[in-house]
């Protein structure tokens, strides 16, 4: 299955937090699933450090790293994703989670996130 992965279950899956369902989990650690990070969560989180609202600023460093070790693949933003985002009803004030909803519904592959702010946009999510 392929999952895309939204920032805060990154974060919680590389901190080992307790936050991260034990089901998310479950779907990361599956060598079966075929895990997508946005460029959109680097993005977020370089952003979210730079304001003092996640540390350690090391994270940021050791991202390309971490999502390597852990065999996540790689999504670039699209032109069609920035368009479809933009498009997108403000049901979701973040830009960030707009644009990874519409990589989601673009490419038909559910999103893993505790934000139920997914589901206003027919955003199939796990948890």
């Amino acid at each position: 299955m392929r999952v895309l992965l939204d920032t805060h279950a990154l974060v919680w899956w590389l901190r080992d937090d307790p936050r991260l369902s034990k089901a998310a989990a479950q779907i990361i650690r599956d060598p079966g699933n075929e895990i997508l990070l946005s460029a959109v969560v680097g993005w977020e989180l370089a952003i979210k450090v730079g304001l003092g609202k996640i540390g350690p600023a090391s994270l940021i460093g050791q991202l390309n790293e971490a999502a390597s070790k852990e065999g996540f693949v790689e999504l670039p933003i699209a032109l069609a994703h920035g368009v479809r985002a933009g498009l997108l009803a403000a049901h979701h004030r973040d830009p960030f989670d707009r644009l990874l909803s519409a990589q989601a519904q673009i490419l038909q592959v559910p999103i893993l996130s505790a934000d139920r702010l997914f589901d206003l946009y027919g955003v199939q999510r796990l948890w």
